[in-house]
């Protein structure tokens, strides 16, 4: 990646996580264009050079942080697939990213996970969510495939095991909200993946 594209991806990234980090804190109805731009330091303009609405930002993050699921298992080929999905889905949402060290978000736990749970209930965020899922399990699907040596196209395994890793995902992050992050999500990842990999091994 050159100097151009790591820009534009920090770029990107600095607006996602502000998007989320305001609206987690005030609510999706309080939260402006305006409001997110300054927040990442860019103008409102380059907001709308990168995203169309505060509902497409918001969902980039989780769009971003899948998409590197796929790219994290492209680098990892020497070891078995469910030890490199594993690894690879760990590094992305049991760790924290450079944004939110950057800018950690409000200090209260419970009130962050509350303003969480709040903010992906959001109707006018539910439509994008759904395309970033949709767009991650096919990148996900793609670099399995390459993995197996399977045909993207004809064959079942890559697209299952795709869908099956955003499910254990999207069911890790819902569980750990909904249980006031008393587990951590490392935790659920981690046990939700073996569970998935116990009975479906790789061809």
């Amino acid at each position: 990646m050159g100097l151009r594209e790591r820009k534009k991806a920090q770029t990107h990234a600095a607006l996602s996580w502000a998007a989320v980090r305001l609206t987690v804190e005030r609510g999706f109805d309080k939260v402006k264009v305006e409001d997110i731009a300054e927040a990442a330091g860019v103008s409102p303009r380059t907001f709308n050079n990168y995203f169309s609405s505060k509902a497409e930002a918001i969902a980039f993050r989780h769009l971003d942080r899948c998409l590197r699921v796929a790219e994290a298992l492209r680098e990892r080929p020497g070891e078995p697939l469910w030890d490199a999905i594993t690894g690879s889905v760990l590094r992305q949402f049991a760790t924290p990213d450079a944004e939110a060290v950057a800018h950690p978000p409000v200090a209260d736990a419970a009130q962050w996970t509350e303003g969480v749970r709040v903010m992906i209930a959001e109707p006018a965020l539910r439509g994008e969510m759904l395309r970033a899922g949709a767009t991650a399990e096919a990148e996900i699907a793609a670099a399995v495939a390459e993995r197996t040596g399977g045909d993207l196209e004809q064959d079942l395994y890559p697209h299952l095991v795709a869908s099956a890793v955003m499910g254990a995902v999207n069911t890790a992050i819902a569980h750990h909200l909904r249980t006031d992050a008393a587990v951590p999500v490392s935790r659920l990842l981690t046990d939700a993946l073996a569970r998935i990999a116990a009975g479906l091994s790789t061809p």
